[in-house]
């Protein structure tokens, strides 16, 4: 399936690396891939039309930080993401120094929390993911941030650059064995995020919108708390094709989960036997590779080669992964997009941990499937985080949520992205905010991308 196109990163010296997000950080108009660095520089990678570079920035870098989750956002409604660095120096609870909000300011970076106004509610506690939220359905996002051995944080906009805590007032101040967070419109109405949050050492956390800000924990009623498990990654995905997000689980040296909703609302583990075989499990994708209708299932490992489901015959079964097996490779982080417009996902896997390693890059050959790629913007014009996608063609309705943050540590590019196989008309597309704003599209033409605002 994949070809080693490492040779495409210009400079890429060893490094421990964790998470990457996907997010425009130049301002631009183009994505970028940021990439967390653990003792090391964090890194911005740009496609120049022939290679990635690196677009230094030094306050970006934060190199004497020990950075390992990271997601984007618009947090202050001024059209350009926020990118959030979690740091931690600890495996759990209290640690020395604090996490990064990163905000563009008079056409240079800042860090929010260096403010005097914010000392008071950095956090201090070991996390490993964050993830962007809209909890109103407002168009405005925080941060929640999965902490190990401390209460969950959900930073929100109070006035200006100054934030507060709202966990505590939107119910979201879990403490737990924060691992990884998704957040989308699962079970809610659309334009209703919600948040599953897979922890280790307990239970996994199902926090359902009640539409008035505030959530409600029902993992264990819903079927997926999945008690003993250690969960890294999560992929939302419609496994089965019946119009309901599904998600599929990385567990840490234990058994794997694709949750159906076998029932709507209800969730029944359905992984098949050699996709629940347990690994050094990490980030968790769900994308469609080869553009053929369906999305594939990555699994990133750490130590142990690296896994690839897609659907046969109604199953999902392990196919090769190609030059992306990565069997010596110290697996900590993944992301996917579509930076050099080529219509086809590029796959960027990050290494570190145990030992420094380079950077990889992934692509996949050339074939003749055609593609449909939807970029929602909030009226601001940021990426909108959140924002539920369905696509009709050939008969069959795919679906997408626009990434918020990819279970554990990393965040996809904020596109859905559709392969379309051999079928060249789309009857529809729809799109609907966080908040239910929602545009119709008919008969879009295929191979391009398309940037769509809300209405109003």
């Amino acid at each position: 399936m994949f070809v080693d196109r490492s040779d495409l990163i210009l400079h890429n010296p060893p490094m421990l690396g964790y998470g990457v997000c996907v997010t425009d950080v130049d301002g631009d108009g183009r994505f970028e891939f940021f990439v967390a660095g653990f003792g090391f520089p964090n890194r911005t990678l740009a496609w120049d039309g022939k290679h990635f570079v690196d677009r230094f920035d030094k306050t970006l870098s934060a190199y004497e930080r020990q950075a390992i989750g990271v997601a984007a956002a618009d947090m202050d409604g001024d059209g350009r993401e926020e990118i959030y660095v979690l740091n931690t120096d600890t495996f759990a609870g209290a640690k020395r120094f604090g996490d990064h909000c990163f905000a563009r300011r008079e056409g240079v970076w800042m860090d929010l929390f260096e403010l005097p106004q914010n000392a008071r509610i950095i956090n201090r506690v070991a996390g490993r993911s964050v993830c962007a939220l809209d909890r109103e359905g407002k168009g405005v996002y925080g941060f929640l941030v999965a902490n190990y051995g401390g209460p969950m944080r959900l930073y929100e906009r109070k006035a200006g650059d100054i934030f507060e805590d709202n966990a505590f007032r939107a119910n979201l101040a879990h403490v737990t064995g924060g691992r990884s967070l998704v957040a989308l419109p699962l079970l809610s109405l659309p334009g209703y995020m919600d948040v599953f949050a897979a922890t280790e050492n307990g239970p996994n956390l199902l926090l359902i919108n009640q539409m008035d800000g505030t959530f409600r924990e029902e993992a264990e009623e819903r079927g997926i708390a999945d008690i003993g498990s250690h969960g890294r990654g999560v992929a939302p995905l419609d496994a089965d094709g019946d119009g309901r997000f599904d998600l599929a689980i990385g567990n840490w040296q234990d058994e794997h989960r694709l949750f159906s909703q076998v029932v709507p609302g209800f969730f029944d583990d359905v992984a098949p036997p050699e996709m629940r075989r347990p690994s050094a499990a990490r980030t968790v994708i769900a994308a469609d590779f080869d553009n053929d209708g369906y999305e594939e299932i990555f699994f990133n490992n750490l130590g142990e080669p690296n896994r690839l489901f897609a659907l046969r015959d109604g199953m999902y079964r392990r196919i090769n992964i190609g030059e992306a097996e990565e069997e010596d490779l110290l697996g900590t982080g993944a992301a996917v997009a579509d930076l050099d417009g080529d219509g086809r996902l590029e796959l960027l896997t990050s290494h570190g941990e145990q030992s420094s390693q380079p950077l990889c890059l992934y692509h996949t050959p050339p074939n003749d499937n055609h593609f449909l790629r939807i970029l929602p913007l909030t009226l601001k014009g940021a990426p909108a985080r959140g924002a539920l996608v369905r696509l009709t063609a050939g008969g069959r309705t795919q679906i997408r949520a626009i990434d918020a943050g990819s279970g554990y540590l990393c965040q996809m590019e904020p596109v859905a992205h559709f392969g379309l196989g051999q079928t060249t008309q789309v009857e529809r597309a729809e799109i609907i905010w966080p908040g239910g704003a929602t545009v119709m599209i008919e008969n879009p033409e295929i191979d391009q991308t398309l940037t769509v605002r809300p209405r109003g």
